[in-house]
């Protein structure tokens, strides 16, 4: 669901990235008074994890393939949606300004669908559901995977909204387009999304909220981040997502324009020069996993109360 350059008008553009960058500002107010000494390495871990499992396209129905938003996950993971909206926003600022994944004019839109939109249906859902499911920790793998699909059925509606507001594509051509396809992806989403928080409670306890004053053992987590980003991204699936899948389809994938030239050497996650070797796939990955860690770490570092 990555918009490029060229989707969205002026207008659009410009009104999703005030609105991205306002809720940014008061998420850095929000999480300053509630990092403590833990949140600052899991914060990192959560964002590298994001970033490398968004490496990982899976397919669904039609040639269409999808990948893991984040959002529900890394808000339930770290305790605070306020938190999530810092490591998500720092990921799709990293993937469009290094990988040229996503466009840059559209870098506030992505953060505003996929991120915020993301992020936020979940956290709203995740609670009714986990009461309408019994309330027990066990129950929320379930919770959080249910809130998680919507929220990317809920990013998909938003995307087609934009992009039907900009003249790109009618609405009623977008909209179904766009659910159609991302309620499959959701089902993805859910389904990793459950299957992560069903591991971290059985084996890793320590890395979600309120089990331990600090993150107990960094290497199993690191490597597990480190593989998903230069080995398992090599699997992915080569077809178009969805939002590509419906420009192709319905003809406007020709409005894709690189509104500004990007000079990164690992644009489409590839090294320049390696571009056909899997070994430049896995380079990219792993310096963007690495950057998405380093990244929030600081950030968690430079927001945290003196005293933390």
């Amino acid at each position: 669901m990555h918009i490029p350059d060229g989707f969205l008008s002026p207008p659009v553009a410009i009104a999703t990235g005030i609105a991205s960058a306002a809720v940014i500002a008061v998420a850095l107010n929000r999480t300053r008074a509630s990092l403590g000494l833990r949140q600052a390495p899991i914060m990192g871990l959560t964002t590298a994890f994001v970033f490398a499992a968004q490496m990982i396209n899976f397919p669904v129905a039609g040639g269409t393939s999808g990948h893991l938003l984040g959002g529900a996950l890394a808000s339930v993971v770290l305790g605070s949606p306020w938190a999530a909206t810092l490591a998500m926003s720092t990921v799709f600022i990293i993937q469009s300004v290094l990988f040229a994944d996503g466009g840059i004019t559209a870098l506030g839109a992505n953060i505003f669908n996929m991120g915020l939109v993301g992020i936020w249906v979940g956290w709203w859902l995740l609670q009714p559901l986990q009461q309408l499911l019994g309330g027990s920790r066990n129950r929320l793998p379930l919770a959080a995977g249910i809130a998680a699909a919507l929220s990317v059925v809920a990013a998909s509606v938003c995307c087609a909204l934009e992009l039907a507001i900009s003249g790109t594509v009618p609405l009623q051509i977008a909209l179904p387009a766009m659910v159609g396809v991302h309620i499959l992806i959701g089902i993805g989403e859910g389904v990793i999304t459950g299957g992560v928080l069903t591991y971290l409670i059985k084996v890793r306890p320590d890395l979600l909220p309120g089990e331990q004053p600090q993150l107990q053992k960094w290497v199993v987590p690191v490597v597990g981040v480190l593989l998903i980003s230069g080995v398992l991204s090599l699997f992915a699936s080569s077809w178009p997502d969805g939002l590509d899948s419906v420009a192709e389809k319905y003809g406007f994938k020709d409005k894709e324009a690189p509104a500004i030239q990007n000079p990164t050497p690992f644009a489409e996650y590839k090294v320049k020069g390696l571009e056909e070797q899997p070994i430049g796939t896995s380079i990219a990955g792993v310096v963007g996993a690495a950057t998405c860690f380093g990244a929030a770490f600081g950030i968690a570092q430079l927001v945290k109360p003196k005293d933390a």
